[in-house]
């Protein structure tokens, strides 16, 4: 028998980008800009990604190192305020198996012609199989490639 526990916890992470809010809020609106920054690690080969960028929409990333395991992220979007705001709660799976589920916030505020981007996460963490710290690199990478992504558009547009 599985030892069962639940762990709880708020993350919260900034970050600034060189971007307007209505730029960075669009490259999490559109699935073509959102798939190459949030989209599994290239290593890994191709992967599911789907996006339905609404309230009530669905979105879903599957994906692993070959030969498994296979992470899932099932997504639900709850409110969406265009430039300002974007609230969803997931679960995660590794294989089979439920790790976790979250709440999100993502705040976009404007500083100047920059964006401070906020990501809230409160999560329960499931049976040792998934952890705060774990999500929080995770998730600090994502906005990494979001920041990546980001320059890459602004150098493409020079």
């Amino acid at each position: 028998m599985t030892d069962r526990s639940v762990t709880h916890a708020t993350i919260v992470m900034e970050r600034t980008y060189d971007a307007s809010p209505a730029r960075v809020f669009a490259a999490w609106a559109d699935p073509v800009v959102k798939a190459r920054w949030f989209a599994s690690p290239e290593e890994w080969g191709p992967d599911e990604f789907e996006l339905d960028f609404r309230v009530g929409g669905r979105e879903i990333n599957r994906g692993g190192p070959k030969g498994g395991p296979v992470y899932t992220y099932d997504a639900r979007y709850q409110d969406i305020v265009a430039d300002e705001r974007i609230v969803y709660t997931y679960s995660m799976h590794l294989d089979k198996a439920l790790i976790s589920i979250s709440v999100a916030t993502v705040e976009f505020k404007a500083e100047g012609a920059c964006t401070r981007l906020v990501l809230t996460e409160q999560g329960a963490y499931l049976d040792g199989r998934d952890s705060p710290g774990q999500r929080e690199h995770g998730a600090g990478e994502l906005l990494d490639a979001l920041g990546a992504e980001l320059g890459r558009e602004s150098a493409g547009s020079r």
